[in-house]
C-alpha cells in the first residue's frame, strides 16, 4: 500500500508539476506583497514565511490525499483490500505512510526553493526538519483519511477538506504572528488548540535557530503534534474498521 500511494503521486505529472509552482508563488509572490507589511523583530519576513510555507504544504497535500481512499472504493479496490487477511491498523498504516511520504517530498521541493531563493539556514537543518515535517504529515494525513472513510463522492469531500484545511492552516502562525503584542485574544486562544500552530512553531525553532523566539519550547511543540498522532490513528483505524 505504501509502495502503490507512492507511485500514484509520482506517476500524476500534474500534481508534481502543481507541487513546485505553488509554493513558489507563496514565497516570491505573498512575500513580496506582504513583507513590507509585517514586521517581525529580528529576521526577515520571507525567512519567517518560509518555514510556514513548508507547513503549508504540508497540511494541503496530506489533506488531499484522502481522496485516494474515494476513488478506491469507487473503483472497487478498497473492497479487495478490506477481505484480505489483514488487520485494518495494518492497512490504514499502509496508506498513511504512503501518503505520507508523498508530502514529505513536496515538503522538500520547498526546502529546495528557500535554497534558491537565498533564504539564509543551515542547509544541515534539513535533518532536524525532517522528523517534525513527518509527525505533522502523520496525523494531517490520518484527518484526511478519517473524512474520506465517511464521504461517498469526491466533491463533499472537497467540500468538507477545505473547511478543515483554512481554519487550521490561518490559525496556525503560518503567514503572521497569533501571539504576542498585537494578536487578538481570541486568535492567541484558537492558535492554542490547533496541532498545526506547534508544528509551525517547531519548524521554526529548528530551521531559523536563535533567530527565532519559539512560542513553546521544541520539546512541547514535538510532544503536542506526536500526541495528535496517536489520537488521529487511534480514530483512523476505528473509522476504517466501519467500513464495509
Amino acid at each position: 500500500l505504501w509502495l502503490r500511494e507512492l507511485k500514484r503521486f509520482i506517476r500524476d505529472r500534474v500534481r508534481v508539476v502543481i507541487s513546485f509552482v505553488k509554493p513558489l508563488l507563496w514565497l516570491v509572490v505573498f512575500a513580496a506583497g506582504f513583507g513590507a507589511r509585517i514586521a517581525i523583530p529580528g529576521i526577515d519576513y520571507q525567512q519567517y514565511l518560509f518555514p510556514g510555507i513548508i507547513g503549508q504544504t504540508l497540511l494541503f497535500t496530506s489533506m488531499f490525499m484522502g481522496i485516494s481512499v474515494i476513488w478506491d472504493k469507487e473503483f472497487g479496490f478498497m473492497k479487495e483490500i478490506l477481505v484480505a487477511p489483514v488487520s485494518r491498523f495494518t492497512i490504514f498504516l499502509g496508506k498513511m505512510f504512503g501518503d505520507s511520504t508523498a508530502a514529505m517530498i513536496q515538503g522538500l521541493i520547498v526546502f529546495a526553493f528557500g535554497f534558491l531563493l537565498g533564504i539564509p539556514f543551515d542547509p544541515l537543518t534539513l535533518f532536524a526538519a525532517l522528523p517534525i515535517m513527518l509527525l505533522i504529515t502523520i496525523g494531517l494525513v490520518s484527518i484526511g483519511l478519517i473524512i474520506a472513510s465517511f464521504i461517498g463522492s469526491l466533491e463533499n469531500f472537497g467540500a468538507i477538506q477545505t473547511f478543515i484545511n483554512l481554519p487550521l492552516f490561518f490559525l496556525s502562525g503560518a503567514l503572521f504572528p497569533v501571539t504576542g503584542p498585537g494578536a487578538p485574544e481570541w486568535l492567541s486562544a484558537a492558535a492554542t488548540f490547533n496541532p498545526l500552530t506547534y508544528g509551525v512553531d517547531a519548524l521554526r525553532s529548528v530551521i531559523l535557530g536563535s533567530a527565532w523566539t519559539p512560542i513553546h519550547p521544541l520539546a512541547t511543540n514535538i510532544a503536542v503534534v506526536a500526541v495528535f498522532d496517536v489520537v488521529m490513528i487511534a480514530v483512523g483505524t476505528w473509522a476504517f474498521s466501519r467500513m464495509k
